[in-house]
């Protein structure tokens, strides 16, 4: 019987009710919600909360409703879990703490969280790895794999492109996230197709926070900013093999594991006739679950041997075997070289690994050039010492010492504090300044410390960074560095020849502020310029030899 149009429209109408209803909800506000949703950092929230943001969800309604239940916080300077247990009048009434605080809270003097140190906070947060395992894979969405023949079509589509290809694999989509591997990704991306050879990006549909053992999730295949598609490990490996001609050149960069199977991403390269190929160190996990090589999160732990009591009372302990062995076995089966962004990286690697024989090479991801060709002018001196903190704010890249920092010196006229980045922290005592740099604006942080007139960046992480892009920017923006003893590369830098300091301590660095002895580093003082930036072709790079 064919279908009266009117009743048609009428359930199609009816069906979306409820979705409206609900979406009529999320936007209309009390006044007590709206002023917290005012005071929210929608970015800060979506970057504490992946899953929120993976859903698309709008940040303020998500915390409104569900988080601040869950005991999520709206921005970086308020806890709720802190501001319930300090006032169990709050917890009892069953209220949004944060609406309590903005309406009451502050004005009685009540604490938006508590007063501890960095390391009892991080402890508080950390959560075991096999927590950290499961809540990953409860809150990726399932995605249902396309076909193997379709994945065989877009490959013989390429047609004669295809007799010369190069392969990376990495922990995410390296053209939709933002971040330095991702960046180094595009640009080798973009240097292999100068070269007219054709680049396919593999990478997990379901981002991990370790190896995987279960033959991996599903692989997303795509060659830049088009992805084609999600497959098993299987199918991508059978796709290759059937249609990549028998001749021409192979190369392939791994550039992280996280996320992958290594024996499904050895079976796909072989598959494909990729024999031989690079591996990068942009992190440590080759050695470690923990890729930062801190304890727990807190501290930096040198990468003791694996059997030491150190490793055994870490949160990271139980899974260094498996991110040691599995990244062994791939090295040595392909006879990788192992490719590091500086010498600090490889000299901890070769030391912890044990892979002392293995080819290996330094190559840096970006060098000091000369004048800037191009940049704006920083504004007339005013006397102010402007101090910011790049990148992404998080504690491992020193977030917290930078907060602590402003927390103590926000008020004091010598001093100016600044955070640039993608996103904001909603940390009062300082200005958000938005920069996203990419493969498009790869000048766009310095030019950005040019404009706001910054002296000083303090760049002191916890870890030892096998590179530092944000010192390199500070540096050519004519800014010096502030530099913690355990910074690696970026410490190693400034010890070289970047403009700045490399200090002992956190005591060292705030009595430099108390004193006033780091006003020494104001571009007046020191008649900083303002330079390009030079960036590594990575495994494109001349003199790098990946493939046959």
């Amino acid at each position: 019987m064919t279908d009266n149009p009117l009743r048609a429209l009428a359930r199609r109408i009816l069906g979306r009710l409820p979705g409206l209803a609900a979406r009529a909800r999320s936007t209309v506000r009390t006044p007590d919600e709206a002023l917290a949703a005012e005071a929210m950092d929608p970015d800060w929230y979506r970057a504490m909360n992946p899953d929120v943001a993976a859903a698309g969800a709008d940040p303020a309604d998500h915390f409104l409703r569900h988080g601040w239940r869950e005991g999520r916080d709206p921005v970086a300077a308020f806890s709720v879990r802190d501001y319930l247990e300090l006032y169990p009048d709050v917890a009892a009434a069953g209220i949004n703490p944060f609406i309590h605080w903005l309406k009451a809270g502050k004005a009685e003097g009540r604490l938006p969280r508590r007063e501890v140190g960095r390391a009892a906070r991080a402890a508080a947060l950390l959560e075991p790895l096999k927590v950290r395992l499961y809540r990953a894979a409860a809150r990726w969405p399932k995605v249902r794999p396309a076909s193997r023949d379709d994945l065989v079509r877009r490959l013989t589509a390429l047609g004669p492109a295809l007799s010369d290809v190069h392969l990376t694999v990495s922990h995410d989509d390296a053209f939709r996230h933002v971040g330095g591997l991702q960046l180094c990704v595009q640009r080798e991306h973009a240097a292999f197709t100068a070269q007219g050879v054709s680049a396919l990006h593999l990478f997990p549909v379901d981002t991990w926070p370790s190896l995987r053992e279960d033959g991996g999730g599903l692989i997303g295949v795509s060659t830049g900013p088009e992805v084609w598609g999600a497959w098993t490990a299987a199918d991508v490996a059978a796709a290759l093999a059937a249609v990549l001609p028998p001749a021409g050149r192979r190369s392939f960069a791994l550039h992280s594991l996280l996320g992958h199977d290594p024996a499904a991403v050895e079976g796909v390269l072989r598959a494909g006739g990729f024999a031989r190929g690079v591996f990068w160190l942009h992190d440590f996990a080759s050695l470690c679950a923990g890729i930062h090589l801190m304890r727990d999160d807190l501290v930096d732990c040198g990468a003791p041997p694996a059997a030491s009591a150190a490793c055994g009372v870490c949160a990271y302990g139980p899974r260094r075997g498996l991110h040691a062995d599995a990244h062994r076995r791939l090295i040595e089966a392909f006879g990788l070289q192992v490719l590091a962004p500086s010498q600090v990286a490889l000299d901890l690697w070769r030391r912890a690994s044990g892979m002392s024989l293995a080819p290996a090479q330094v190559l840096p991801l970006a060098a000091l050039g000369g004048p800037a060709a191009s940049a704006p002018g920083p504004p007339a001196p005013d006397g102010v010492l402007r101090v910011a903190f790049l990148g992404a704010p998080v504690p491992h890249k020193g977030w917290d010492v930078f907060c602590d920092v402003v927390g103590r010196f926000a008020d004091d006229p010598r001093y100016a504090f600044l955070q640039f980045g993608a996103q904001g922290a909603g940390y009062s005592g300082m200005r958000f300044v938005e920069v996203r740099v990419s493969t498009a604006s790869p000048q766009a942080m310095r030019d950005a410390l040019v404009r706001e007139g910054v002296d000083v960046a303090l760049a002191w992480s916890l870890c030892t960074e096998t590179f530092g892009f944000t010192a390199l920017e500070a540096a050519a923006a004519g800014a010096a560095v502030l530099a913690g003893p355990d910074s690696g590369n970026i410490a190693a830098q400034v010890r070289a020849g970047l403009p700045g300091l490399v200090l002992d301590d956190e005591a060292a660095l705030f009595a430099a502020f108390e004193s006033g002895a780091v006003l020494a580093l104001s571009r007046s003082a020191r008649g900083g310029a303002v330079r390009d930036i030079d960036f590594s072709a990575l495994t494109a790079a001349p003199g790098v030899r990946p493939g046959p």
